[in-house]
């Protein structure tokens, strides 16, 4: 099919190191922009769960252009969305050098039903740059109790009506496109023609079909060799007109018109010849004659950046060159040919594969245990010499519920990295096109290209960074706003804001002042959790004044586009659930034990009981205590013998018969800074506690004991310059349960015993010798064990691994 590359061809090969021209200011431009865009993945222990389980997940966040770990956005927002397209949970996950982890909790009690999910994960900074940076992936929830897993209706494609068909009856919803190389037929020159088979759900179907010229002549046959996609060679002659007649597998017949061949023009053309990337230019003689020394331009372009310009001028109707290996880098190339008017002539998308210097390896101690042995698992990452090579990998260890072959070919940090995040739209079994024992997996990911790539390549637009973007890289967590007056939209400049952050860790102060535009702004705060905030603002006398307007913390979540109806699993996952049915019932797991979350609680006190030993002074709060302005008046007007004062401009209160104000106890934990006091409004006090003596039973002071109790609600009056809410920090991500035979925990092992994710790890990082080592417990379960490994190199180069062992008694 494909023209042999002669001696002749030889001796027009052009070495593109004599032709590049400089682009080194090209390339500054190019990366300028480009350098700053991120892409992210995530790296999950299955795609498979069930209701009760628990998803884990490790964080990618590289350059877009090279793939190296980006340091740029500390806040990752991974989503997880149900079938109707609503986000059911969301985690902020702290990315430290572009690398975090996180989990979600499967339960029926939080919303999560059977069916398919997208996981979708994102920074604030790709919203500058649209859909298309944002990170998705599909995953099937599963209800093992129910009597199969869940189906959702498959929805129908408007792009998949009939093309002429021939046969009668039932209504033909196959479609088969047809992609001539670089993007268009050229009378009287030889040509590839990919394409493309689809049914009505936008899934692969095996097609065979014939060529035929406008006489009925048969020009050549044809079959798609991988996924519905192949192609064909033709030589379009002039007037003449060219069909495809069609046939799938299930007998549907089509007959499909092919792209009317132009009279002029230039095209390129790509073959992979005894391991050299060679590109040629062809045009026809009726091109040649019109323009006898037509002037071209080639330039070559991989995720948006320049690598190689050269202009060239056509005095034959063929010409080839190689694309140098040591200056293409590994991906997706966009090679596009440009007349002496810079008008786009042809375009094509090429894969280009690099040899590396890397070794890595995975590796289990034994490769048959008995269960609830001990497994140990080594990996090396290193040069092939025997040198270390930094990296970062993350790994799962999997029960695959008896299955003899992994068939899961879906997304990993190799596909989706080199190919998958180049290409708009899904595409299917994309781990198959890198699986180096699949030997026909470079000419069908060519063939990829040819059709679905060409039409969907993401870098076809490059996106543009403006100086002023509408999204900022978040560095830690802002919260941001301004005062003005309380009757007016004058700012108050100079005020003293001054804002508490309080949750299990502790509490932590932080001040700024008002600028000109009665702005305020805390950047880059670290705090994980639910965490409870406290701001206000005094002026330059320390008096409470105006009115705080904040800015949202967070910016609402991008758009839901999610299309169930284009997933596809495995065939094999209803047996899969079967074996796992099996499992739980012949181990004894309970539907409860695993649709709910376990929790031990005790029974509520209805009153609190005071630690602070026997009061001098009570006061039971009423109605009252909201009509005052600030904690300390309603402590003065209420326990007597205190009195409210100023102190180094900050607001206090003070027993008479002290100089010094007193311990502070708030709901039962002892005040380091009295500013916490502050923030306590009226309305929410429950009680005030006053202890005259100089030891205050529990607590120990030498000028005596406020102790407050307030209602833990929020404020039940509008108060202008004070703010005071719950606000969620960075998730705190847990920690993966490993069991120990020797410090055993009944609750968990039971559990852990029959757990489909035997063992998870997200960093498991190579120490300075290239080594790295883990050990867990099997499950009890007599079974066939995964064991994947997925990471990065610090020189930008993704790593897949997987072995395989067996647990049997």
């Amino acid at each position: 099919m494909f023209e042999s590359f002669s001696s002749s061809k030889k001796s027009i090969l052009l070495c593109f190191f004599g032709f590049v021209l400089s682009i080194g200011f090209l390339q500054a431009q190019e990366k300028k922009t480009i350098g700053a865009i991120e892409k992210i993945y995530l790296h999950t222990d299955r795609s498979t769960y069930f209701v009760g389980e628990d998803l884990w997940y490790k964080a990618y966040d590289v350059r877009a252009y090279n793939n190296f770990l980006f340091d740029n956005s500390n806040i990752l927002y991974v989503e997880l969305i149900a079938p109707d397209s609503k986000i059911i949970t969301r985690n902020k996950t702290n990315l430290e050098i572009g690398l975090g982890y996180g989990d979600f909790k499967l339960l029926d009690s939080l919303g999560v039903k059977p069916g398919h999910y997208q996981l979708r994960a994102y920074t604030n900074w790709n919203r500058n740059f649209g859909d298309d940076f944002v990170f998705k992936k599909d995953i099937e929830i599963i209800n093992v109790y129910e009597p199969g897993p869940a189906k959702d209706p498959a929805k129908k494609h408007d792009n998949t009506e009939v093309i002429d068909a021939l046969t009668s009856g039932a209504k033909n919803t196959s479609k088969v496109d047809f992609f001539p190389e670089g993007g268009s037929l050229l009378e009287n020159v030889a040509s590839i023609v990919g394409f493309k088979a689809v049914d009505s759900s936008g899934k692969p179907i095996d097609v065979t079909g014939e060529v035929f010229d406008s006489n009925n002549e048969l020009i050549t046959p044809f079959i798609s060799s991988h996924d519905g996609m192949g192609k064909f060679q033709i030589i379009p002659i002039e007037g003449k007109q060219y069909y495809a007649k069609i046939k799938t597998k299930a007998g549907t017949e089509l007959r499909v018109e092919l792209p009317k061949a132009t009279k002029q023009g230039y095209l390129l053309n790509y073959r992979l010849f005894r391991g050299k990337n060679i590109i040629t230019i062809n045009t026809n003689p009726a091109t040649l004659a019109q323009n006898p020394n037509g002037v071209l331009t080639v330039i070559c372009k991989a995720r948006g950046i320049s690598y190689l310009e050269t202009t060239q001028t056509l005095t034959e109707a063929s010409l080839s060159f190689e694309l140098p290996k040591d200056k293409t880098p590994e991906g997706i190339s966009q090679i596009t040919l440009l007349d002496s008017n810079a008008k786009p002539q042809s375009e094509r998308l090429v894969y280009v594969e690099k040899e590396h210097d890397l070794d890595v390896t995975l590796v289990t101690d034994k490769t048959s245990y008995i269960p609830q042995e001990k497994t140990s698992i080594s990996v090396s990452s290193k040069s092939k010499t025997g040198v270390a090579k930094s990296a970062s990998f993350s790994l799962s260890v999997t029960d695959m519920n008896g299955e003899v072959e992994d068939k899961d070919l879906g997304t990993n940090i190799s596909s989706y990295f080199l190919m998958e995040s180049d290409i708009r739209g899904k595409v299917n079994n994309p781990a198959y096109y890198f699986d180096s024992n699949n030997v026909k997996r470079l000419e069908d990911l060519d063939n990829l290209l040819l059709t679905q790539g060409w039409r969907d390549f993401l870098w076809k637009t490059t996106p543009v960074i403006n100086e002023s973007v509408d999204y900022v890289a978040e560095k830690g967590i802002t919260i941001s706003g301004r005062v003005k007056q309380l009757l007016g939209d004058k700012p108050l400049v100079g005020e003293n804001m001054t804002l508490g952050l309080m949750n299990k860790k502790g509490f932590n102060i932080f001040n700024a002042t008002t600028d000109a535009g009665g702005v305020y702004k805390f950047e880059n705060l670290m705090f994980s959790g639910k965490t409870s905030m406290y701001l206000n603002s005094r002026n330059e006398k320390g008096k409470f004044k105006g009115e705080i307007v904040p800015d949202p913390i967070e910016q609402d979540p991008i758009p839901v586009s999610f299309e169930i109806g284009t997933i596809g699993f495995p065939e094999t996952l209803s047996k899969s659930t079967e074996n796992v049915f099996k499992k739980f019932v012949a181990f004894g797991v309970k539907p409860e034990n695993i649709l709910n979350d376990v929790k031990i609680t005790t029974q509520k006190k209805n009153s609190r009981t005071s630690i602070v030993g026997i009061a001098d002074f009570t006061y039971v709060a009423d109605a009252s205590a909201a009509e005052f302005t600030d904690i300390y008046q309603l402590i003065q007007q209420k326990i007597p013998g205190t009195i409210a004062e100023n102190i180094d401009g900050n607001n206090t209160v003070r027993f008479t018969r002290y100089q010094a104000p007193p311990l502070f106890v708030l709901d039962g934990y002892n005040v380091v800074d009295n500013l916490q006091v502050d923030f306590v409004q009226p309305a929410d006090v429950l009680k005030i506690e006053g202890i005259k003596a100089s030891f205050g039973g529990y607590y120990n002071s030498e000028t005596g004991v406020i102790a407050i109790t307030t209602n833990g609600k929020k404020q039940k009056i509008k108060v202008y310059n004070t703010v005071k809410k719950d606000i969620e920090g960075f998730y705190t991500a847990r920690v993966f349960y490993v069991p120990n035979p020797s410090k055993p925990n009944p609750a968990l092992d039971d559990k852990a015993a029959v757990r489909n994710t035997i063992y998870w790890n997200p960093y498991l990082n190579p120490d300075k010798t290239g080594n790295a080592s883990v050990s867990y417990f099997n499950t009890s379960v007599e079974t066939k064990v995964k064991v994947a490994l997925e990471g990065i190199t610090a020189s930008g180069i993704p790593v897949v691994k997987k072995t395989y062992y067996t647990i049997k008694k």
